[in-house]
């Protein structure tokens, strides 16, 4: 196959990702067929109205059952067997729930705690959960949620095997969106790999008038990420880099409950003091899990809930990030080894499994501010951050 086809499939796979997350945002019902044939029906629970819902329940062969990680259902009141899901410990194994009727698919979002219990005692496993029949259509759904930015939770309509992969032209006929499984949970390392340069311009910052600013964009034209150059560059020495997930909070409005606005203006700072680098501004806001989901997780953490705990408690990864996207740009830019501003190790390592050597850490911390002490101490404690 020659290269130029290759892209071709890669890019039509990745718009086919971009057009599933759309729908799914906007409460629509998504196709999703395995390699081997299992397929679904997915609506997102937080976005799952009434006749969405009615129409999966006309479109599918089995049951519609809710599916969410082993966390989250911990979390609305769930005791889950050991025996579920791989055991404790595996938060994010698709654990699937039935759906009575008369329950609705956005219990997943109410806390046990709340006037709304009486409801999740009619939520009962099955005896023969879905996970067992079509654990890769489970896990991808999941992975769908996840990539859109909402709770890792879905409405699933099981559908029959189809052996004979007709299930696109199936899909078409129904006027619904269809993605394959390998598709979505390949996406993140394909839209890294498919970085392009799109724009730049001189920009100048208060303590580094001489930035430029360079943005990248996948070829589905999904999440953007910018990269900060200040100074000139050398490629053949190891570049002073910073890679800072943005924030918008801390960024933006100056919020004091993170360390992330003082990182971002002290490592520009820092990087014009020393004449030259590069700050990647890379869009995985909530350490991947965006930023109505931080939201939701702040108001865990007011409930006495850590930094991890909390993102944990919602179903998701203490950290959903990934570096791929930064190995990329880099590369893109000729830059092979680099000073790399941190105090997480997983930066490191991270980098280095894309091949960009690191071959110096550069320290880079701050002293809490009075109402971040718990969430600095959580980063050294559990995440193990060199603070």
């Amino acid at each position: 196959m020659i290269p130029g086809q290759v892209h071709s499939r890669t890019a039509t796979a990745l718009a086919a990702v971009e057009r599933a997350l759309a729908e799914l945002r906007r409460g629509g019902i998504v196709v999703l067929r395995d390699d081997d044939g299992g397929g679904g029906l997915v609506i997102a629970a937080e976005a799952c109205g009434p006749r969405a819902l009615q129409r999966l329940q006309g479109l599918a062969q089995l049951a519609p059952v809710l599916v969410t990680t082993r966390r989250r259902a911990e979390a609305i009141g769930m005791e889950i067997p050991p025996h579920i899901a791989g055991g404790m410990g595996e938060t994010n194994k698709p654990i699937t729930l039935d759906l009575p009727d008369g329950v609705p698919a956005d219990v997943i979002l109410q806390p046990h705690e709340t006037e709304e219990a009486g409801r999740h005692a009619a939520l009962r496993y099955l005896s023969r959960p879905v996970a067992s029949h079509a654990p890769r259509i489970a896990e991808t759904a999941i992975e769908l949620a996840k990539l859109a930015r909402l709770l890792p939770a879905v409405v699933l309509g099981p559908l029959t095997n189809d052996p004979k992969n007709k299930r696109r032209d199936w899909a078409r006929d129904q006027d619904l969106i269809y993605v394959d499984a390998a598709d979505v949970l390949t996406y993140e390392e394909s839209a890294a790999r498919n970085l392009q340069q799109v724009a730049q311009a001189h920009v100048p910052l208060e303590g580094a008038e001489n930035a430029r600013i360079l943005a990248w964009r996948p070829s589905d034209g999904g999440k953007e990420h910018l990269a900060i150059v200040v100074g000139e560059i050398d490629p053949t020495e190891p570049v002073l880099i910073r890679l800072h997930s943005e924030c918008f909070t801390g960024d933006l409005l100056g919020s004091l409950r993170c360390d992330c606005g003082v990182q971002l203006r002290g490592a520009i700072a820092e990087i014009s003091r020393q004449g030259s680098g590069v700050l990647l501004y890379l869009a995985q806001e909530g350490r991947g899990i965006g930023l109505v989901n931080k939201l939701r997780a702040y108001e865990l953490q007011d409930d006495g809930f850590d930094t991890i705990d909390a993102n944990e408690q919602l179903g998701f990864d203490a950290d959903e990030r990934i570096y791929a996207p930064a190995a990329t740009v880099l590369s893109r830019m000729g830059i092979k080894r680099v000073r790399l501003m941190t105090n997480n190790p997983q930066k490191i390592s991270q980098l280095e499994r894309y091949g960009i050597e690191v071959a110096e850490r550069v320290a880079h911390s701050f002293p809490a501010n009075g109402h971040n002490e718990n969430y600095l101490r959580t980063k050294a404690e559990r995440a193990g951050h060199l603070l």
